[in-house]
């Protein structure tokens, strides 16, 4: 059975998924759609995902899945090996937790569609830019202390879980939006620990076949 991953090299959602499939050994096809150009608009991306969003995993057979948290999840019941969540229900939930905040309450307010609007109302990028930082900056006060509480090296214990698939690609991000990691040492040690995670390091956009050279 052969994948294809529609992904853009910066997007912080496929990013999630392409870690979650290195860490489960899944290979797959690379489609690249550029966001900035609008291609996940075009009517042959909307015959695959018809919100016009990434990721999608096309299995084949007509079947394609959707939505980086719920693609996670997929991997997790179809590859059940390495876990990309922990024993009990308790600590599962902990995980959960930690990659919804990212998932839905910073990702969202900061993606491109949210920009593209934000400057048709006449924000200009200052304002653009302080806005993104203020909601991954509230985001990451609510995630510190928990990655303090549960991280061993990882946001959640010694291996990666679904938080690591998530923080990784914020950290990321806020990195592009020029914000100091310096009030959140507890994250910023997770992202360190991670980049010599040979999975991590493969999903990097960087290593992305699209990729910008900046």
């Amino acid at each position: 059975m052969s994948f294809t991953l529609y992904s853009a090299w910066r997007a912080t959602a496929p990013y999630r998924v392409r870690i979650g499939l290195a860490l489960k050994g899944v290979a797959y096809d690379y489609s690249a759609l550029d966001l900035i150009k609008g291609e996940q608009r075009g009517p042959e991306y909307e015959a695959v995902n018809r919100q016009k969003l990434t990721p999608a995993l096309d299995l084949g057979g007509g079947r394609v899945l959707t939505q980086s948290l719920s693609i996670l999840e997929w991997l997790e019941e179809e590859y059940p090996g390495p876990p990309l969540l922990p024993k009990t229900s308790l600590d599962r939930q902990a995980v959960r937790a930690m990659a919804l905040i990212i998932a839905c309450d910073i990702h969202p307010l900061n993606n491109t569609r949210v920009g593209r609007k934000l400057h048709q109302m006449g924000i200009d990028q200052a304002g653009i830019l302080e806005w993104t930082q203020g909601w991954i900056r509230d985001g990451f006060d609510a995630l510190e202390p928990m990655v303090a509480r549960y991280g061993k090296g990882f946001a959640f214990g010694d291996t990666p879980t679904l938080a690591d698939c998530c923080l990784i690609p914020q950290v990321y991000s806020a990195n592009r939006y020029q914000l100091d990691l310096g009030p959140w040492p507890a994250i910023a040690a997770v992202n360190e620990h991670a980049q010599a995670h040979p999975a991590f390091q493969a999903a990097h956009p960087n290593r992305q076949p699209d990729a910008v050279p900046l």
